[in-house]
């Protein structure tokens, strides 16, 4: 059975849906290209030529037995295409429509595949014991503000530990001396080999979670009970001030 994925969306949705993703074994995924890596036979969407359908041709779609999409479900001229151009297809929803369920099982009920469904995304670690903070979000609302964090940086740095901020390129003239990294499975070695994260409700932050870092996650307006990252050392902080991070961030990296 060759299975063709698509999953467009952010970098923490698509990380949430990777217990689906992975429950339907896909011949290959279409998704964005920063998550490329990701996955084992994967193209991004921009280059599959599927934003066309309709338009200016189509790709080829008959090597596939099964097309399960979460890209274009709310676009009754995108569907009719895509029903036309292949027999069978299989339609969800890229959000929860259910503020009572978490995403990552919301995602993984679509499928049928078990619950709850926890991400995994399996890296090799640089060990590096930094403390790594990354600031920023998809929306500035999600944001704890900067001087918080320069002001935690400062109380962890009192106590002897090492903390190093990231940013992406377009970020990088906003905190001088940040790490710029751009190949998130880079990203992901160094999450998983640091000794502490600390983010924003982001798709970075669900990056940290699932390649097993150990995880501050900061929301302050969505649901956590929706969109928390899920991992095995991961704690939300909901709202919190500088001192209950920064207590949270001592006990996870230890008092010594």
């Amino acid at each position: 059975m060759r299975r063709l994925v698509i999953r467009p969306g952010g970098i923490g949705d698509i990380i949430l849906s990777m217990p689906a993703i992975a429950h339907l074994s896909p011949s290959e995924v279409w998704t964005r290209a920063e998550m490329l890596p990701f996955f084992s036979n994967a193209k991004s969407i921009a280059a599959s030529g599927i934003d066309s359908l309709g338009y200016f041709g189509a790709p080829d779609l008959g090597g596939f037995d099964e097309i399960h999409t979460w890209y274009g479900a709310q676009r009754e001229d995108f569907r009719a295409a895509l029903d036309a151009l292949h027999p069978k297809v299989f339609w969800y929803d890229a959000l929860p429509q259910d503020g009572n369920q978490h995403a990552a099982d919301f995602f993984a009920t679509q499928v049928q595949a078990p619950t709850p469904a926890t991400p995994r995304i399996g890296v090799e670690a640089q060990p590096n014991r930094l403390i790594w903070i990354h600031p920023f979000s998809g929306g500035a609302k999600k944001n704890w503000p900067l001087e918080n964090y320069h002001q935690l940086a400062g109380y962890l740095r009192a106590t002897g530990r090492s903390v190093e901020f990231i940013a992406a390129p377009h970020q990088a003239g906003i905190i001088p001396g940040a790490r710029i990294v751009e190949d998130l499975k880079e990203l992901a070695s160094l999450l998983s080999g640091g000794q502490l994260y600390i983010g924003n409700d982001s798709g970075i932050t669900h990056l940290a979670a699932a390649c097993g870092a150990a995880t501050l996650a900061v929301f302050l307006n969505t649901n956590p009970g929706v969109w928390g990252p899920r991992g095995h050392r991961v704690e939300v902080l909901d709202n919190p001030s500088v001192g209950q991070v920064l207590d949270a961030a001592l006990t996870q990296s230890g008092f010594g």
